[in-house]
């Protein structure tokens, strides 16, 4: 008789389960118990938002790691988030304590007393991040070797934020090269919760490991959804405008200060300015200031507060948060979540939308979106956010669509990183030796030339990043030395430069630019006045003031897919009827669909703006219009000359020698080389897009905005297809 998921599982695991209190298990554990105990592939587990993927992963794999204990650590636990790690081992703790199989923390805010006691015992489980692991390979090998050398498994936590991105595929460079030093093949556990089309997911997981992967999860399980959304709309008078702020802000006040509650911004100065103004209308109704700030640039400390205060306190908690809070950090049962703005893709949308009710099992999101009246082309008048909401929301529920992932092509600034790392671990290669070491890497395999290497390394060594030996051997140079004797050279993201902000009771969290002694700014949901300044050190030192000024970061916004845009112009041809639609939100829209069929933006994809300029909307995504936008300053030839374009993000305002009709005419004829860099850049210009840029040759750096940064076949078919309007 067939034995249950429950029965095949470890006693201590079946004793946590009773612990627990479950009387089931949820149909992805069940699946990916099979999987992993049954097979012998690689998997992907992609289901919900606190759906149980962890304990579908570990619950099977700790039970073949008691009943064929490895000679080494068994399980490697890779996450981009130290907090989500943090977060992890308090649960695995939980689950481990009867076992006697000990969970190790890794990373640069772990005890070295930890860490020494893992290299000790070498046995049991490691959570790491990239970059820990990174430091670990290049600066100790040996300890490397010893912790793994029977490794059985490794789980990638949170796959979906890592694929596309350098970090990423750093991630499967390191495994490639753990695998290659320790000879060991452990298989590999990918978690997401917003995959759609499992096939990237499972190409990325098993990329070079030479084995086949399989998925399991399910995608909507029992879980209901709740949305509304509603639109301000701002005037162009300052006293209006004053007005209809003060009604969004008390809009989001009731919505959220009697819940648990995350409120997503878009960017950091929205998260504070929106949290500033809430803690300003809690004084003025005399109630309790329940509201918090979490994002990148507030400290580890302030953040772990907030997390804690939405997981454990008690009664109501608000909290406006970047994607920091998008990830799988346990914060509890919310509430509710609310969207500012709208989301820039069904991924995020996704992920928001899963972090509420998750013992209700119903998921409660709330849109809010501001628009702004402009004078100009009717397209400015068109409420963008909100036709972005819709088409995302429309897009999950009709076809539980997500962007899919997409490999960069040419990455050169993380060959660059990997030909350094791979040189500190080795002392020294020869040219031949350090290609078999990198090259054949899987991110760099079959997308990189032996010349092009050829190229970077020959750079590598003019610039002193790399030094040729008289022996023809290659060691690290005296610049790559200072490079990678910085512990930021193990993370392959970027990193804006920042000042410290000091309080008394601590760090407060960081600022892009340094304000003047005495000036106040608000800061982790506090105001701050600059007391003094340490210009060496990068601090500001200051005490607590009154005033909401929210400073600047850095920041362009999220890339919006074609698919999504598309789906925008959709909302605007039909007359489907939302139902998540609240009043003010509908009059805008049945509003932006009258001027849309007045004014036949639908049709039109050139619309005059004055003398020769003239608006272009093609109706397509980020990546194609920032194409199409290279391509007009610096690919076409006369007479389709081109005085100047601006990009409104789903549009572009196009100056030119001709009147529209004769410029679109002449698109139909187009040619452009779509391998020729000189199609999209200037003459010597080589944009610096990737962290380890600056050690890339510029023709390299070309190569790569090309094939990374745009899309010209995409991007001459929408222009054809523009032309074949006229």
């Amino acid at each position: 008789m067939k034995q249950t998921a429950f029965e095949r599982y470890a006693p201590f695991i079946q004793e946590y389960i009773y612990r627990k209190g479950w009387t089931d298990l949820r149909q992805v554990q069940i699946e990916a118990c099979e999987a992993i105990l049954d097979g012998d592939s690689n998997i992907v587990i992609a289901s919900g938002t606190a759906s149980g993927k962890t304990e579908a992963a570990f619950f099977p794999i700790l039970t073949l790691l008691e009943q064929s204990a490895p000679e080494s650590v068994g399980v490697l636990y890779i996450s981009p988030l130290k907090a989500l790690i943090n977060d992890q081992f308090e649960r695995l703790n939980e689950l481990l304590n009867d076992s006697g199989i000990p969970v190790w923390l890794w990373h640069g805010d772990a005890p070295q007393s930890m860490k020494r006691r893992a290299l000790k015992q070498a046995w049991g489980v490691v959570q790491i991040t990239p970059e820990s692991l990174e430091a670990m390979l290049m600066r100790h090998p040996g300890d490397a070797c010893r912790l793994f050398s029977d490794l059985r498994f490794i789980v990638i936590d949170e796959i979906h934020a890592l694929m596309g991105e350098d970090r990423g595929l750093q991630v499967i460079c390191l495994i490639a090269r753990l695998e290659r030093l320790t000879g060991c093949r452990p298989r590999r556990i990918g978690l997401s919760a917003t995959l759609n089309d499992y096939r990237p997911a499972m190409a990325f997981v098993s990329a070079g490991s030479g084995r086949d992967a399989t998925a399991v999860g399910i995608q909507t399980g029992k879980r209901t959804i709740s949305l509304s959304a509603e639109s301000f709309v701002l005037p162009q008078d300052e006293a209006g405008s004053f007005r209809v702020m003060r009604e969004y802000y008390n809009f989001l006040y009731d919505n959220s200060h009697l819940r648990k509650c995350l409120i997503f911004a878009n960017s950091r100065n929205s998260a504070e300015k929106i949290i500033a103004n809430l803690k300003e209308i809690a004084q003025e109704r005399g109630e309790r200031d329940v509201f918090r700030v979490h994002h990148g640039s507030v400290s580890a400390e302030l953040r772990r507060e907030t997390e804690e205060a939405l997981r454990d306190g008690e009664g109501p908690t608000v909290a406006a948060a970047t994607l920091t809070l998008e990830l799988g950090v346990d914060i509890g049962d919310l509430d509710t979540t609310v969207q500012a703005g709208a989301p820039y893709s069904c991924a995020s949308f996704v992920q928001r939308l899963g972090r509420s009710g998750r013992r209700s099992g119903r998921s409660q999101m709330l849109f809010v979106s501001l628009h702004r009246e402009e004078d100009g082309s009717p397209l400015d008048a068109l409420p963008w956010e909100l036709l972005r909401s819709i088409a995302v929301v429309q897009m999950y529920l009709e076809e539980r669509w997500v962007e899919p992932y997409a490999p960069k092509r040419k990455p050169f600034s993380l060959l660059a990183h990997q030909t350094l790392s791979a040189l500190m671990a080795n002392v020294e290669l020869t040219p031949r030796e350090l290609a078999q070491n990198v090259l054949r890497l899987p991110p760099f395999a079959d997308r990189i030339s032996a010349e092009e290497y050829r190229e970077l390394l020959r750079y590598m060594v003019e610039q002193d990043f790399l030094q040729r030996l008289t022996d023809g051997g290659l060691i690290v140079g005296l610049k790559g030395e200072r490079i990678t004797g910085h512990y930021s050279f193990y993370g392959v993201f970027q990193e804006e430069e920042s000042y410290s902000v000091v309080a008394q009771e601590g760090e407060i969290g960081t600022l892009a630019e340094c304000p003047k002694v005495g000036a106040t700014f608000a800061l982790a949901g506090a105001s701050w006045q600059v007391l003094a300044v340490d210009e060496k050190r990068r601090k500001i030192f200051v005490q607590r003031a009154s005033g909401v000024r929210v400073p600047s970061w850095s920041g362009a916004g999220g890339s919006v897919h074609a698919r999504v845009v598309k789906r925008m112009r959709q909302v605007l041809a039909e007359d489907a009827e939302y139902p998540y639609l609240q009043p003010s939100a509908r009059t805008l829209l049945q509003r932006a669909r009258e001027l849309a069929r007045q004014q036949r933006l639908l049709e039109r994809r050139v619309l005059p703006r004055g003398g020769r300029a003239f608006c272009l909307c093609p109706w397509t995504g980020t990546k194609e219009l920032q194409t199409i936008e290279r391509l007009l300053s610096c690919g076409l030839k006369a007479p389709l000359k081109v005085l100047g374009v601006v990009n409104r993000r789903h549009f572009l305002i196009v100056e030119s020698g001709l009147e529209a009709d004769a410029f679109v005419r002449e698109l139909r004829n187009i040619e452009v080389d779509p391998d020729d860099p000189a199609s999209v850049l200037p003459e010597n210009h080589a944009p610096r897009v990737d962290k380890y840029d600056w050690m890339v040759p510029e023709p390299l750096l070309r190569t790569a905005f090309l094939y990374n940064q745009m899309d010209i076949p995409a991007a001459l078919g929408v222009l054809r297809n523009i032309g074949s309007d006229c």
